[in-house]
């Protein structure tokens, strides 16, 4: 790819960042960086070294979503076209938000349309108190159709009824109110700090076990608790138990000895 504007970084202790590098456009994207983006998000995947995902951008925005240029260019093609295309971005989102390990959403300034389903995506997401939401679609005749399972999950269905169709901003802290924001910092100088203590506790848990744990959430989320459900969790846990990482946990815990996957 001719142009870099997704950056992966590899840090210590089994972290890595993704970088949005567009702060020009105020990272908005396009489908070059939706396919840098499901690239590197595939390559973490992959990477059994990578413990922690944090998604973060350059510049003074998070991300303006959708790149007019982009768009303007999609309005021009076939409606097979679209739907191949609107298809990636979907692909870009379903990755994200199945990736296999904990990702950090770091949110700055504004984060726009398709933005705010990058964060939906995420398990955890930290903003700025000046940062502001907007599902900003409808204002150039669009809908957030591709992220909106994804945003309903994080901020119910009575607030998606209003913001999806009046396009109003709204706050860090109305973010945080209504589920889409976990932890709010008083400037974006303090997002790294708050996610340091995020990565801190997550790298003290069985990597195993979180991605577990995450697609359990996804198996009994909004499901009736029927037998299905209850056989399926009993399944759920008699398969952790026996496996490696479970019965390493186990025995350092009443061994009263730390577990092989804390290294301190």
């Amino acid at each position: 790819m001719s142009n870099e504007f997704v950056l992966l970084n590899k840090k210590p202790g089994g972290v890595a960042e993704l970088v949005i590098n567009r702060p020009d456009v105020h990272n908005a994207f396009d489908d070059d960086v939706i396919a840098q983006l499901i690239n590197r998000l595939e390559a973490v995947n992959e990477d059994s070294e990578i413990r922690v995902l944090v998604l973060r951008s350059n510049g003074k925005n998070f991300s303006a979503g959708a790149d007019l240029a982009w768009m303007k260019r999609m309005a021009q093609n076939s409606h097979q076209e679209n739907v191949e295309d609107a298809g990636q971005l979907a692909r870009l989102m379903e990755v994200l938000n199945n990736l296999n390990k904990p990702t950090i959403a770091l949110v700055q300034g504004a984060a726009y349309g398709g933005a705010v389903g990058l964060a939906a995506c995420c398990d955890i997401v930290i903003a700025a108190e000046s940062s502001a939401f907007c599902l900003s679609e409808v204002k150039i005749g669009l809908i957030p159709a591709v992220i909106s399972p994804y945003v309903v999950r994080a901020i119910g269905e009575r607030q998606s009824r209003r913001y999806f169709v009046t396009a109003e901003l709204f706050s860090a802290r109305q973010a945080q109110e209504y589920g889409l924001v976990h932890e709010v910092v008083a400037s974006p100088e303090l997002l790294d700090d708050a996610c340091q203590r995020f990565v801190k506790q997550l790298r003290r848990n069985s990597p195993q076990a979180m991605h577990a744990a995450k697609e359990l959430i996804f198996a009994v989320s909004s499901k009736v608790i029927d037998q299905t459900v209850i056989d399926d969790t009993a399944r759920r846990i008699a398969d952790i138990r026996v496996s490696e990482e479970g019965q390493e946990g186990l025995g350092s815990f009443l061994e009263k000895r730390k577990p092989n996957w804390i290294q301190e």
